[in-house]
């Protein structure tokens, strides 16, 4: 099931998205379906009549993992770590589908991420593997932005990763979906910049919630990023990116100045 936020001509609402015969609709939802049981109002709205939004806007945090790929921690010039590289991103980073991502003027090298992202259906603590499943909504497209100078030059990661817009999800939340080996591309203005598969992660989506989970409580409507495969690089205004996983879907942003 997809389950998507999108506003009409009212305020943003959730809906699954579908087909009616040949053309895509969403059916809107009565309340937030990661707090409440999952109910139709009973319309039916074509899908290009509404603008999707993030499908989720954390109450909390986004929890991100860095150097998940070999290959990708080798062309940043390290090794993988021997246990997930964790750093977060603030709830105010998040941007829907579609929505610029504003190149600050404190940067001159941002670059893009493609990346799986998991969104937490409850709140849990102390995860096994084998109950990392049950405490998953769902997953979505996220593009990780990040201003590689202010990586390097602070030591840390908090301002490089941290800008508003530099976290967009979507289009929406799939709730049957199977991450272990799935293709991660992200093009850039059309052309292919990162091409790999979940499968070569180091920590995979089990591992990954059972380590986070050891020293903080996740949240329902938290976000997970997985780590990006290799091939990231620079962004400018005036750019389009788009991060697609199969089985979930296409992210495209355009990239502007921040006036």
């Amino acid at each position: 099931m997809r389950v998507a936020r999108f506003a009409g001509d009212d305020d943003p609402r959730f809906g699954v998205v579908g087909t009616d015969g040949d053309t895509p609709i969403i059916a809107p939802l009565k309340g937030d379906p990661l707090y409440a049981p999952l109910e139709l109002t009973g319309e039916k709205l074509p899908l290009e009549d509404v603008r999707l939004l993030a499908p989720v806007i954390p109450r909390s945090k986004v929890v991100c993992v860095g150097k998940n790929y070999v290959a990708h921690a080798a062309e940043m010039g390290g090794e993988v770590p021997q246990e997930p590289l964790i750093f977060l991103k603030p709830n105010t980073s998040v941007i829907g589908p579609g929505e610029p991502i504003f190149y600050p003027k404190q940067s001159q090298n941002v670059h893009f991420e493609g990346e799986l992202a998991i969104v937490i259906g409850r709140i849990c603590r102390n995860l096994s593997r084998e109950d990392a499943p049950k405490v998953i909504y769902g997953y979505t497209v996220a593009n990780d932005v990040t201003a590689r100078d202010l990586q390097a030059k602070d030591g840390q990661w908090a301002r490089a990763k941290g800008f508003d817009t530099f976290c967009p999800i979507g289009p929406w939340i799939e709730t049957d979906f199977d991450p272990s080996d799935v293709r991660v591309r992200t093009t850039l203005n059309g052309e292919v910049k990162q091409d790999g598969r979940t499968a070569d992660m180091v920590f995979d989506v089990p591992a990954i919630l059972e380590y986070v989970t050891s020293f903080m409580t996740l949240l329902p409507g938290d976000i997970v990023l997985t780590g990006t495969p290799d091939g990231v690089g620079p962004m400018e205004a005036g750019d389009h990116v788009a991060v697609t996983i199969d089985g979930l879907g296409t992210l495209t942003n355009p990239v502007v100045d921040d006036e």
